[in-house]
């Protein structure tokens, strides 16, 4: 028979934690609205409906790693409910896609004009634009729907190259450990997957694009051709990424995407910037709003096994919305 001795505590550890009180100033429940795209997100193999629209569930479940939770933006839905669910969210994400016309083009123009006008009246309110959101972005401030250039760089996971002379703080590269901002000049941890894009020397030509965003890295394409890859507003929180930050975790269809250890604290960093920046909005509607709104009212579809763009996908059409706003 072995004998074990009962551990002795200490007075300290018999007390209750006296943990420290939290930021009054932080909002610790955050709310992301995601603005829905044009299809099914699967060749219309899930749903041929032409008004049907989708926000794939990697998006959903990115804001979700980081702390917040996702009302859909139905980009089909009426004016003033997409303007009243503006009004429930802490910042807003415009994703990847095709489609940059019709519309579509004018919600996302419109939502972008709304984003400005809160951050302008004071209100903490930031913008993340992935892919086709980042493109959408430069022609809409550049006011040229001709100004995005052809690159190749489907499928295709990259590295970044920092601008010179880059500090870090003040960006959401700022919260990146140095050995990772490193492997990410010298590892292919991104991934990209678009057909056009806009060259340093074109946003740098464009005084309105220049005048709003700092660039903070480029990337080469498959024929050696560059491109930028990371900005950043300069007075606004608005970050835009022509590379897919949610892809690296959530998304399996493509061999080409990366999903290493590294490849995923970049998702991870992404994530908790964002979300960081939302916790800065002191916007707190009621919270039975919030609950008739969230993405928890829909189902996803799986996509992935029809060959879809994605593993999951959120389907919305044109019927009357679950909202009770």
């Amino acid at each position: 028979m072995v004998t074990v001795a009962k551990p002795q505590l200490i007075d300290s550890q018999l007390k209750l934690p006296n943990c420290p009180s939290t930021d009054p100033t932080l909002n610790y429940r955050p709310v992301i609205g995601i603005v829905s795209h044009p299809g099914d997100g699967a060749s219309g193999r899930l749903n041929n409906a032409s008004d049907v629209s989708y926000i794939a569930a990697s998006y959903v479940k990115f804001v979700e790693m980081a702390g917040a939770r996702v009302i859909p933006i139905i980009y089909t839905e009426p004016p003033e409910i997409i303007n009243q669910k503006l009004n429930l969210v802490n910042g807003v994400i415009f994703t990847g896609g095709r489609t940059k016309e019709g519309l579509y083009f004018e919600v996302v123009k419109g939502i972008f004009k709304k984003v400005l006008e809160k951050n302008d009246a004071g209100e903490h309110f930031p913008l993340l634009a992935i892919c086709l959101g980042f493109e959408l972005l430069t022609m809409i401030i550049s006011k040229d729907n001709n100004i995005l250039e052809e690159f190749s760089a489907s499928h295709q996971a990259s590295t970044v190259q920092f601008v010179e002379n880059i500090k870090f703080e003040g960006t959401f590269f700022g919260r990146f450990p140095p050995v990772l901002l490193k492997k990410m000049g010298t590892h292919c941890i991104v991934m990209q997957n678009h057909r056009f894009g806009i060259s340093p020397e074109r946003l740098q030509a464009n005084k309105d694009l220049c005048n709003f965003f700092r660039i903070l890295t480029t990337s080469v394409d498959k024929k050696n051709k560059v491109y930028v890859s990371s900005v950043q507003a300069q007075r606004y929180p608005i970050t835009a990424l022509q590379w897919h930050p949610e892809k690296n975790v959530f998304e399996w269809g493509s061999s080409q995407i990366p999903h290493t250890e590294d490849a995923i604290q970049v998702t991870q960093h992404v994530a908790n910037y964002f979300v960081s920046e939302a916790r800065k909005s002191s916007n707190k509607p009621a919270n039975s709003k919030v609950l008739d709104n969230l993405i928890y009212n829909y189902s996803p579809s799986y996509a992935g096994k029809v060959r879809g763009s994605f593993e999951e996908v959120y389907l919305f059409t044109s019927h009357p919305t679950l909202s009770s706003l």
